[in-house]
């Protein structure tokens, strides 16, 4: 059982990160100047370590369009079972052991992330946002919610610990019906953006990627 909610955990984040169906309206509440991670070249990353069969995974910004950036992605899945989740997802390559996805539509500014891209597009982040903030998920009744917002550097990132907001994504409907997922939790920080996501499943186990943007805002 552990085995298949890792192979459901590294699947998802492929699927939520990398799937490239563009939502029809990109109209945004994310207020705040043009950040660069979004810009032409940045690229994202997680561990160098293999997750759950999940190896190399990077994102690299090839386009930049009136404040929405489009990223080209790759990953090496050597798990067969992932890899025959991941074939259903019509907007996924799949070569040999390696994930394509091209044009994956989000907007990054000094202020936060949307997303228009992937299964529950929408605002991702408010950096500014405090606990018990919220906003909703597009084609969703769920909401993202802030749970903490620290004010010691207390989380490990890289070889320094940095301040986050914790930011909750409640799975219902379908999604949570046909994999299990209960929960997504975003870690966040104003300077270095998306620094970590969390797959929480029913039975409670949890998997959790680290997330490296090679820009920060100033």
């Amino acid at each position: 059982m552990k085995k298949i909610i890792f192979c459901l955990s590294a699947a998802l984040l492929i699927i939520i990160s990398m799937s490239c169906k563009k939502s029809d309206d990109e109209s945004t509440n994310l207020e705040g100047d043009q950040s660069p991670m979004g810009q032409v070249g940045t690229t994202i990353s997680s561990s160098s370590i293999a997750i759950a069969g999940v190896s190399n995974f990077n994102g690299t910004v090839v386009a930049l369009n009136n404040g929405v950036s489009s990223y080209n992605g790759s990953a090496v899945v050597t798990n067969a079972v992932i890899k025959n989740m991941l074939a259903n997802v019509p907007q996924l390559t799949i070569k040999g052991d390696t994930v394509f996805a091209k044009d994956i539509q989000a907007r990054s500014t000094t202020e936060g992330i949307e997303v228009f891209s992937g299964l529950r597009p929408g605002i991702l982040v408010i950096y500014g946002a405090g606990a018990g903030e919220s906003w909703p998920i597009e084609g969703s009744s769920d909401k993202r919610t802030v749970i903490s917002k620290s004010t010691d550097d207390d989380y490990p990132y890289g070889f320094m610990f940095i301040k986050v907001s914790q930011i909750d994504e409640p799975v219902t409907g379908a999604l949570k019906s046909t994999t299990g997922l209960s929960k997504i939790t975003y870690w966040a920080n104003h300077r270095f953006g998306l620094v970590g996501v969390q797959f929480e499943f029913s039975d409670g186990s949890t998997t959790k990627f680290p997330l490296y943007t090679s820009t920060e805002n100033k």
